[in-house]
């Protein structure tokens, strides 16, 4: 091969899908390509003759024009177009101009389907468009080998080895306990007319018949936890696992339509997962002092190696790191009102940010804030609030959750107000949406009750929505701010990345590929007038009332899930490696496939924001 034709291959090797070919393939390649050169402003394709080749990028740039002659792409050394890399079904083919002088490979679509027909990972490119690609790529990343066998994937009607144990709420306590030892069962169901009524556990029995010296021959119902919380079988084995540490709880009811299908403890979860976070919380719960909390905190970042191991899905790993940070914060104001007494008046701690979303990973600062009862007097009541958030604010701190960097926190005073003060707040906010009345709302429009107050909540939650449903001129105001998180794409598809410095050569994956989903996010949400606040909740929500397409939402949640993936696998990398986790990424460390698909996520990115501009024009 001359010098020439194998400088051609070694850029082929070096450029997806070309680089999905072996060897024999990629050295014939160059001798069947033919070399193009294009003029700035010539037409490289009329429309409907784009499938006829596919074009490989050399140098220059081209963009790519529908029909109707809106701006689709800019496209860059690299890329590739034509054939079906830029098709979808049913829709009107495409038309490109070179941007500027662009040397270009062609390669006939015969060539293209023989490659395709021989080679299946090269075939697979051109299947999809970016958002089914996209889509591809998150299941590729999600799949486990069938060793590794974890809670994320596996259903909870696997883990269902034997029909419900149950009893009638007409026996007695003594029947039931004989029931649950022969049996052999540490929980019993108690089935009144077919439905769940209640759960009765070895710790009942204990707590509140042993301890009580309590008489036998009363019926259940005087012991047993009515109305008891379950999940249906079709659930994941990761959710019973974050229902039962969210609520505490070891043992979990599971249904079937209307009916029981049976019961799964902690130990079954357990079996199915080393590092389980059901156990984790339920250490925090037992802990009396920070310091011991602060050992059980120290096992996240090897929970979250071991979830990056398994290939979990961000979402799920959100959710099960934020359980944590939610037991953590729980079990300090709970020290806490054992400390300094009962508040003298009602309260509800408010987390803000990534852990109200339930998207938390390894590398998180606190965002919280403290609503009061309209009954709060400063002078009465003050120094018992203030100590309160101090006490907790401090323990967070000393777990692993450093302090706010901007102080949004119950301990600034600020964010420690009665409930009119914060109706207050959101109105201004809103009617006068400056700056930083825009970055605040950013920040307090993601809010999730963690502890105390559902009404106090639930006012906030409700004012705030009813303001902001259809006030156009406060989300065009939103929607500017979001537009300026951009992804770190540049001109030609080409990574932009931070220039000098200590994360020199890098880019922020969090503030510049997650943030600026989770602000489109947002902005559709509360034009919606969701109550939903996960960022994979508030698409799907949207979707369904119309405020976005289900295409351009499955786009989004798509490139989310794979964009938040690729920074676990980062910072999970980064702790193995004995180093703190961050948000810097390096594209040397990716893979071609990694790369190219971030690419396709980043484009998604940028393609709705531009939708979102134009829908909120100022």
């Amino acid at each position: 091969m001359d010098i020439e034709l194998l400088e051609i291959r070694d850029f082929l090797a070096a450029n997806h899908p070309f680089d999905q070919l072996p060897e024999a393939a990629l050295s014939e390649l160059p001798t069947r390509l033919q070399v193009r050169y294009f003029r700035r402003d010539t037409v490289i394709s009329e429309t409907n003759s784009l499938d006829n080749y596919l074009y490989l990028i050399r140098t220059g740039a081209v963009e790519m024009f529908s029909a109707e002659n809106e701006l689709l792409a800019r496209l860059g050394e690299g890329d590739v177009f034509g054939y079906r890399a830029s098709r979808r079904p049913n829709q009107i083919e495409h038309h490109c101009t070179a941007l500027e002088d662009a040397l270009i490979y062609q390669l006939s679509a015969q060539d293209v389907d023989r490659l395709c027909e021989h080679h299946t990972q090269f075939a697979y490119f051109f299947g999809s468009v970016v958002g089914d690609r996209l889509r591809d790529a998150v299941s590729h990343a999600a799949q486990v080998t069938h060793s590794q066998v974890n809670l994320i994937t596996t259903p909870i009607s696997e883990l269902l080895k034997r029909e419900p144990v149950s009893i009638s709420p007409s026996a007695s306590i003594y029947e039931t306990a004989k029931k649950m030892a022969e049996e052999r069962v540490s929980s019993i169901l108690v089935i009144a007319k077919g439905q769940l009524a209640g759960i009765v556990t070895d710790r009942d029995l204990r707590n509140r018949v042993v301890a009580e010296a309590l008489d036998v021959n009363l019926p259940i119902t005087e012991i047993m936890t009515f109305n008891p919380t379950s999940l249906k079988e079709d659930a994941f084995a990761f959710q019973a696992q974050l229902h039962m540490a969210r609520h505490n709880i070891h043992h979990l009811p599971i249904t079937r339509g209307e009916g029981i299908a049976g019961m799964i403890t902690a130990t079954d979860l357990t079996k199915h997962q080393t590092t389980s976070v059901v156990y984790m919380v339920s250490d925090i719960f037992k802990q009396d002092n920070i310091q011991h909390m602060r050992e059980v905190a120290d096992k996240i970042p090897d929970l979250l190696v071991n979830m990056a191991a398994a290939e979990a899905s961000a979402d799920s790993v959100g959710h099960v790191i934020t359980s944590i940070t939610d037991a953590i914060t729980t079990r300090l104001l709970q020290l806490a009102e054992e400390r300094l007494g009962a508040p003298p008046v009602r309260y509800v701690w408010v987390a803000a940010g990534s852990q109200a979303r339930n998207e938390q990973t390894a590398k998180s600062d606190q965002d919280n804030c403290m609503i009061i009862d309209d009954t709060y007097d400063p002078k009465l009541h003050g120094d018992y609030f203030k100590e309160l958030a101090k006490f907790v604010c401090d323990g967070l701190n000393a777990c692993g959750y450093v302090y706010c960097p901007g102080e949004m926190m119950a301990t600034n005073d600020k964010w420690r107000q009665p409930l009119r003060v914060w109706k207050e707040y959101f109105s201004n906010w809103i009617t006068q949406p400056e700056p930083m009345s825009l970055m605040l709302t950013s920040v307090f429009f993601d809010m999730r009750r963690v502890y105390g107050s559902r009404n106090l909540f639930r006012d906030i939650a409700d004012h705030a929505l009813e303001m902001t449903r259809g006030n156009r001129i406060f989300l065009a105001f939103m929607s500017g701010n979001a537009l300026s998180h951009q992804p770190p794409i540049g001109f030609f598809r080409n990574f932009v990345l931070i220039k000098g410095g200590e994360h020199n050569q890098t880019f922020d994956v969090k503030h510049n590929g997650i943030v600026p989903i989770v602000d489109l996010a947002r902005v559709y949400s509360l034009a919606a007038g969701s109550k939903s606040v996960n960022t994979l909740d508030r698409l799907e929500v949207v979707a369904e009332g119309g405020e976005i397409t289900s295409e351009g939402a499955r786009d989004l949640k798509d490139a989310l899930e794979f964009i938040s993936y690729l920074r676990i696998q980062h910072q999970a990398r980064l702790i193995k490696a004995g180093q703190p986790a961050d948000n810097f990424m390096s594209p040397d460390h990716l893979s071609h496939f990694e790369r190219n698909h971030l690419k396709d996520a980043f484009s998604v990115v940028r393609s709705m924001q531009n939708v979102l501009s134009q829908r909120y024009k100022m």
